[in-house]
């Protein structure tokens, strides 16, 4: 049984209307698209700003209501009736840690919500649990009784990190995780989520902008362009044997210790406007390889290996 399914998702976000109360197009910040995540995996997403990474996490969560299409988690469809069932089963992990936790409450009193909310644990069980895990996640006990602003970026993080563990959801959205961290603290808390996966069993979707990281961390990768998937595949094969023309400017793009910064060979370098999105492939404007069927024609995913595909009518 897959942990996450995800069928035909998309989200649109509606426009206020014009002068003369004609409503304007929406912007399709997500555009239908189609994946599972097997129990015990973590898949990267990546892709630059704007393409839709973070609008789909939260509609993951329940955080935003799709536009259309479904979400299963563990075979249960996400119904936000009651957000409770669905609080134990998937969790979120914010990129800003500093700002995700409330300024007014002691760090004991944020652990101490999802306990007594999603599984209504009485005082001492309450507090048994909030010890287990701060001792999971390498914090001391006396951090319980501090406020958030009392914490560096790192500590937060892994408060952050505790926050998710206490609902007892099996599966985690990482939005982020450590992108607003030291290089140094990137890699204490990439260590810990993976002995936190390997010790309880989770399953990650992992969002970052960070080629390095994803490929260091991710099972499979999902690439985004303009709200839809371009490629997916067994991360060694995404970054190893590209089949996009856009998932190689990616990868072109990272820096790399001893090869010298060189500018992409593209045409353009901006995203296509979103309330006039453009016929065909939404990369033509910025692909060497582009050619008359890739602006009249939207590409659909196709297999192009044992277990990567691409949306692509000249694939490399």
């Amino acid at each position: 049984m897959s942990a996450l399914k995800v069928t035909d998702l998309s989200k649109t976000f509606p426009l206020a209307k014009t002068l003369f109360g004609k409503a304007k197009n929406g912007v399709r910040a997500v555009r239908p698209m189609s994946f599972e995540v097997q129990v015990g995996e973590t898949l990267g997403i990546v892709g630059e700003s704007g393409c839709g990474k973070s609008t789909l996490a939260r509609m993951l969560v329940g955080l935003l209501e799709p536009s259309g299409g479904t979400i299963e988690i563990e075979g249960k469809a996400l119904n936000n009736a009651d957000p409770r069932v669905f609080g134990r089963l998937i969790q979120y992990v914010f990129q800003d840690p500093i700002s995700s936790l409330n300024p007014r409450k002691t760090i004991r009193q944020i652990m101490d919500a999802p306990l007594r909310l999603l599984h209504g644990l009485n005082p001492a069980e309450r507090d048994a649990r909030i010890r287990e895990i701060f001792a999971s996640v390498n914090l001391r006990e006396e951090f319980l009784d501090r406020y958030p602003h009392e914490f560096s970026g790192g500590q937060a993080q892994r408060i952050g990190i505790a926050r998710a563990l206490a609902a007892d959801a099996r599966t985690i959205i990482l939005d982020e995780p450590v992108s607003a961290l030291d290089v140094s603290v990137q890699a204490q808390v990439l260590n810990l989520l993976a002995d936190l996966k390997a010790k309880f069993g989770l399953t990650y979707l992992f969002i970052s902008h960070d080629l390095a990281v994803v490929e260091a961390v991710s099972d499979r990768v999902v690439v985004l362009y303009f709200g839809a998937i371009v490629e997916v595949g067994r991360a060694e094969s995404i970054f190893k044997s590209p089949r996009h023309p856009y998932t190689k400017l990616l990868a072109d793009s990272a820096p790399v210790v001893g090869r010298a910064l060189a500018a992409p060979e593209q045409k353009d370098t901006e995203l296509p406007d979103p309330l006039n999105p453009p016929p065909g492939c939404a990369f033509a404007g910025r692909c060497p390889r582009a050619t008359d069927i890739c602006r009249s024609k939207e590409p659909q995913l196709t297999q192009m290996g044992d277990d990567q595909f691409a949306a692509c009518h000249h694939p490399i």
